[in-house]
């Protein structure tokens, strides 16, 4: 990575500990990469800023709203304002609602279209153009294994979330082949069940009952491999995606879910 320019979006974490931006952004600054760390919420963003600095790394902090393309657009000029290049690209912006057709509003399904899928389609049309001009670069997009298959024994639906990391995927495969000859490379991770600051903060309230222990059991339960994942898993698959050693690796996924999708329907 040493040498190369790497923008994260939601390169914050939605509570304490390591969410899969954070890691992520961590992780290639490790490696060596400056880092460009986009989030909503510019606080969040500037924690992971103080760990990378502390480390020695180099990054800098961009507050946008990747829905809005007017941001994203000045997100990508204010990289190459200040590193003069884009090397790699991780689309990391989403997030899920509960629902099926019938009880999911219009608006939340609107919503839910526009935070897991137009945000990396506008992450992807404004920095191909300066991949193209350099004449390379690396485009990582974060799926999930919702895009994959439906787990109705959970007894959740959730069904704008599922439909759109479906559409995910599909980007990353479409813009992949469209710019194959170009020397852009586009994969996605799709990342199962996670450990992550999302579970404490956000599902243990809203599927959990408030009872964290009792959800992160039954998580774990659910994963062939006995347990979670965590945030680091999902970054070092987008570390290798990214990397010089995966050259020729393009529109495919990494599936990061200890074995879950295999024993799905």
């Amino acid at each position: 990575m040493k040498g190369k320019v790497a923008i994260v979006t939601g390169a914050g974490s939605v509570g304490p500990g390591w969410g899969n931006g954070k890691a992520t952004a961590t992780l290639l600054a490790r490696q060596g990469a400056e880092l460009f760390l986009v989030d909503v919420n510019e606080d969040a963003a500037r924690e992971t800023l103080g760990i990378i600095e502390k480390e020695g790394g180099s990054a800098h902090v961009h507050r946008a709203d990747m829905m809005n393309a007017a941001d994203v657009q000045e997100m990508v000029q204010a990289c190459v304002a200040r590193f003069k290049r884009i090397d790699i690209l991780v689309n990391n912006v989403g997030g899920s609602a509960p629902g099926d057709p019938v009880a999911m509003a219009e608006d939340v399904w609107d919503l839910q279209i526009d935070f897991n899928l137009k945000t990396a389609f506008l992450g992807c049309k404004y920095a191909i153009p300066v991949m193209l001009e350099q004449g390379k670069g690396a485009i990582v997009n974060i799926a999930s294994v919702a895009g994959l298959r439906n787990d109705f024994s959970s007894g959740r639906s959730h069904v704008g979330y599922s439909a759109s990391k479906a559409g995910v995927i599909q980007l990353s495969r479409s813009v992949a082949g469209t710019y194959a000859k170009r020397n852009i490379r586009v994969n996605t991770v799709v990342p199962g069940l996670m450990f992550t600051p999302l579970v404490t903060t956000r599902l243990a309230r809203t599927v959990g009952g408030n009872d964290l222990q009792k959800l992160i059991d039954a998580r774990d339960a659910a994963v062939p491999m006995g347990h979670m994942g965590d945030a680091w898993d999902v970054a070092h698959a987008v570390l290798f995606l990214a990397s010089d050693e995966a050259k020729f690796i393009t529109g495919t996924e990494i599936i990061v879910d200890g074995g879950s999708t295999a024993t799905m329907p």
